[in-house]
């Protein structure tokens, strides 16, 4: 059970994770970056989306004609006219405007779906393709939150803010124009109050952007926390510890809180400031205008249109600084996305298969050759210029203390990871020149703690390799005496195995990760512990499992209970990250120390 130090595998500092810290430069060209990477997520859309915006733009033109239609009427109905005819035109104005403004406003929400699925499918597609040492570094609740939370709020700003950005510009605009044409005076003091209100958001709209991008992190420390304790679920109630770990979760929840009510007051001043800016506006212009219209300056139809045309001002006004506050908020979405977007991934490429269906795959070498490896610069070497070679076909176990290497062995053979100096080969040529769905498929792994994903059994065993046969999938239950397990279950191989197969014993998902890795036919077959669940009838019958896969395939474990691997073709003895000594069971017994003492701990010093 050989890993790197539990320091060489977890965050050390704020500077590993994806969240960076307030005063990181990496927030600020975050921030910085944020409207582009925004921009970037709506581009695909923009058709769509101009074809909103111009449905609502063709509404809300018919609404500035509302105000002169009402002028008219009232200008008739002062000369004593029949006032049918514009009333009925404005009528059919409101009728379509609405309509049109409805239509737009459903395109425009369906672009922002589009737009939240293609983030979530790149970055969902991203976060599987992540190299091993990048996850093991972040949060995997956060980079749940960036595809959940943070692409939702994708969806919530981009219509808004599109639509703010071209209709509330353009119709803000023609309004003024058409006031303008009413009464220049009043135009004035409209203008005055809309420069008032423009400065307000240049203000308080980076503070908005700033805090919504805080109140994003703090909910992708929630969900950190909470994947944190359900992934060791039973160990948490087993040690008492549910009010510890609700007090982390609290902590974070009010963390989120604060940060939440900081951005929702800071969206509050802005239209708080806008709302009652407009408000005094229209008071000076009905004071302004009684004034003109007494002095007979103006008309009264004049000043009631001018005043019609104020009321639809404000809420585009309104409409410019939500948008604004919008597009604050989705270019701190976005910038978070992005972070994770720029996150070194695997190039797996299609996927490989060992051998074509039919043919037996042949068994592969594998050599070390003065192999050295850390976790990360500056820790010390987990492997010091190992070297061996294991030739194809038969049984290869590697012995030794906690800590010595075995399991980096597999993971850098895996591409996991890299050395970072010397050479690891499969059939001669360096796992790096290897197209890596290639090497993969080549290769069947049966991890440490033997992971089984939510679903059925059938879906865990033909993981990664799709459709599966009934007689192939007969015989890696036979292979991994899985067949008495999959008919007590009640659908049988349709059955679901609950969250990380909680449904099956220990020594049941062993069985189930083995049976997968035999499924894919691999040419190397790697076994990390794979028994070490297992009763000892169990144990015995997958020993000899192994032992007949060995006969056409290159079988690597790595076992601390020496009774699965002493009838092994070859045993590799590691500590403190070097190769102590190669050779057989009774070899090792008659020369190396180390291996005699773990054989006489465990009893099997015959």
């Amino acid at each position: 059970m050989t890993q790197a130090p539990p320091v060489e595998t977890r965050p050390t500092s704020d500077d590993d994770r994806v969240t960076a810290r307030p005063d990181d430069p990496r927030r600020a060209d975050g921030l910085r970056s944020g409207h582009r990477a925004l921009l970037g997520h709506l581009r695909p859309q923009r058709t769509r989306m101009l074809a909103g915006v111009l449905l609502g733009l063709l509404g809300s033109l018919m609404g500035l004609a509302q105000p002169l239609a009402a002028k008219h009427v009232m200008d008739d109905m002062g000369r004593g006219q029949v006032a049918a005819g514009p009333v009925v035109a404005l009528s059919a104005l409101v009728v379509a405007g609405g309509v049109l403004a409805g239509l737009g406003h459903y395109v425009l929400d369906r672009s922002a779906e589009a737009v939240v699925c293609a983030a979530r499918r790149r970055l969902t597609d991203r976060l599987l393709r992540l190299r091993v040492p990048v996850v093991e570094r972040t949060e995997p609740g956060d980079l749940i939150a960036r595809a959940t939370s943070d692409t939702a709020l994708l969806r919530q700003s981009a219509p808004q803010a599109v639509s703010a950005a071209v209709t509330g510009t353009l119709i803000t605009v023609a309004t003024v124009v058409m006031m303008g044409l009413l009464d220049a005076v009043l135009l004035g003091v409209t203008l005055a109050v809309i420069a008032f209100v423009g400065v307000v958001v240049a203000v308080v709209s980076p503070h908005i952007g700033r805090a919504t991008r805080h109140t994003q992190e703090s909910v992708g420390r929630i969900g950190a926390a909470l994947e944190r304790a359900l992934g060791a679920f039973r160990t948490l109630k087993a040690s008492g510890a549910e009010q510890r770990e609700a007090a982390v979760l609290h902590r974070a929840a009010e963390h989120a809180r604060r940060t939440g009510v900081r951005a929702a007051a800071w969206e509050a001043v802005s239209a708080t400031v806008s709302a009652v800016v407009v408000q005094i506006c229209f008071l000076v212009v009905l004071g302004v205008g009684g004034t003109r219209v007494t002095s007979g300056a103006i008309g009264v139809s004049t000043l009631v249109a001018f005043l019609l045309y104020l009321f639809a001002l404000a809420p585009r006004i309104g409409q410019l600084v939500d948008g604004v506050g919008q597009f604050q908020i989705g270019s701190a979405a976005a910038a978070r996305i992005r972070e994770v977007e720029e996150l070194e991934v695997e190039d797996v490429g299609a996927p490989g298969v060992a051998a074509p269906p039919g043919q037996e795959p042949s068994p592969a070498t594998v050599t070390f050759h003065e192999v050295r490896f850390a976790y990360r610069p500056g820790l010390p070497d987990v492997h010091r210029r190992v070297s061996f070679t294991v030739p194809g076909c038969g049984l290869t176990a590697f012995v030794g203390p906690s800590g010595a290497g075995k399991t980096t062995a597999f993971s850098l053979i895996e591409r996991f990871y890299e050395p970072d100096a010397g050479r690891v080969s499969l059939d001669g040529k360096d796992v790096r020149e290897w197209p890596l769905a290639e090497l993969r498929a080549n290769i069947g792994y049966v991890e440490q703690d033997s992971p089984v994903l939510a679903g059925t059994l059938r879906d865990n065993l033909t993981l990664g390799v799709g459709e599966a046969t009934a007689d192939q999938l007969r015989r890696v239950l036979r292979l991994a005496r899985l067949e008495g397990v999959a008919d007590r279950l009640p659908q049988g191989l349709d059955t679901h195995v609950g969250h990380r197969g909680c449904r099956l014993s220990g020594g049941e998902r062993q069985r189930v990760a083995i049976a997968r890795a035999l499924l894919r036919r691999p040419r190397l077959l790697l076994l990390d512990e794979a028994t070490s669940q297992l009763d000892a009838a169990n144990e015995a019958a997958l020993r000899d499992t192994v032992a007949d896969a060995a006969r056409t395939t290159t079988v690597l474990v790595v076992a601390h209970r020496l009774s699965t691997v002493t009838t092994a073709d070859r045993i590799v003895v590691m500590e403190a990250g070097c190769v102590r000594a190669v050779g057989t069971h009774a070899q090792l017994l008659a020369g190396d120390s180390l291996y005699r003492e773990l054989a006489t701990t465990q009893l099997l010093h015959r």
